[in-house]
């Protein structure tokens, strides 16, 4: 029972984070690597400090 439910929570919190990078503007996959350990603190960060693509305004680059 309990493995069932990590994997479930898993499974959301996966869901979750392919969500978020979405809206942000980014490939939604890119959100899971939320998922792959010690990748996740890197990720985040980047996540954290980068101008998101859903910010800029049309003409910028």
């Amino acid at each position: 029972m309990v493995p069932l439910l990590g994997f479930l929570l898993l499974l959301f919190l996966g869901l979750c984070w392919y969500r978020i990078a979405g809206k942000a503007g980014f490939q939604p996959w890119l959100g899971l690597l939320m998922l792959v350990p010690v990748v996740n603190l890197g990720f985040l960060a980047w996540f954290a400090f980068t101008d998101w693509p859903i910010h800029r305004h049309p003409g910028e680059d």
